[in-house]
């Protein structure tokens, strides 16, 4: 776990990352919950800041795909905190895997043999345990959630119908989930760019939806998959229009 903005820290696991965002009352909100295997490196994240699990106030999911929510549901019975989620991916989040994607994943590993190394870790961090997820709160674009940090929600369709990036203005961070990532997991390539159709509803889409990343002007991104990209959102958009959908 790093701590990568101010009252921000990253707790990555099976190339997949949890950010907890705290705040001086020693509340936390969780953004993403990552893959079941997840939970005990949550609870001792918690600890390394000096938190309890009765801190955890709320969870906010960028978006429903497995890798997100495989700790959501386990948090909303044991901590009993509400989960945020765009109303467009509410059916993913009941059913983890049925998701609409363009391409076919079978073929992935044989084109980009770099991905299997992070498939086979998400799979040994319970990739294929997922449970379901029902009772969310909607989050509305636009709207300023009532939870510590205080996220923007920036509404960025594409890699699922009702993903959502998080926008904390006073502390220059865009929470970026899957909508512009450093590294794809199905290709196993790093830098800023989105995710490969094996994953993504529609790449179209997802790249319209990189003008309202960029319209955010942050200067850190914290995406669901890589290091976090320290500099002007703008060149992170570039870049990934310059590599395209895959």
């Amino acid at each position: 776990m790093t701590e990568v903005a101010d009252g921000v820290h990253r707790l990555e696991h099976a190339f997949v990352n949890v950010y907890l965002i705290t705040d001086e009352d020693k509340r936390v909100t969780v953004i993403d919950t990552g893959l079941p295997g997840t939970w005990n490196l949550l609870g001792a994240a918690l600890r390394r800041l000096g938190r309890r699990p009765s801190d955890v106030v709320a969870v906010v999911l960028t978006h429903a795909h497995f890798d997100h929510t495989g700790s959501a549901a386990r948090a909303q019975s044991v901590l009993g905190v509400p989960l945020w989620l765009h109303r467009d991916d509410v059916e993913v989040a009941a059913h983890p895997y049925r998701y609409a994607h363009e391409n076919m994943r079978a073929w992935y590993p044989l084109r980009y043999p770099a991905s299997m190394r992070i498939l086979a870790a998400m799979v040994g961090g319970g990739a294929l345990r997922v449970p379901g997820v029902h009772g969310t709160r909607p989050v509305e674009p636009g709207a300023v959630l009532p939870v510590p940090g205080s996220p923007r929600v920036v509404f960025t369709p594409g890699h699922t119908p009702g993903h959502c990036a998080l926008h904390l203005p006073e502390r220059d961070v865009l929470f970026t989930g899957d909508a512009l990532v450093t590294l794809d997991p199905y290709t196993g390539r790093r830098g800023a760019q989105i995710i490969a159709g094996a994953a993504t509803a529609d790449s179209g889409q997802a790249m319209r939806s990189l003008d309202d990343l960029a319209a955010t002007g942050a200067g850190t991104l914290l995406p669901g998959h890589g290091d976090p990209w320290t500099g002007p959102v703008a060149e992170a958009v570039v870049r990934a229009r310059e590599l395209g959908a895959h």
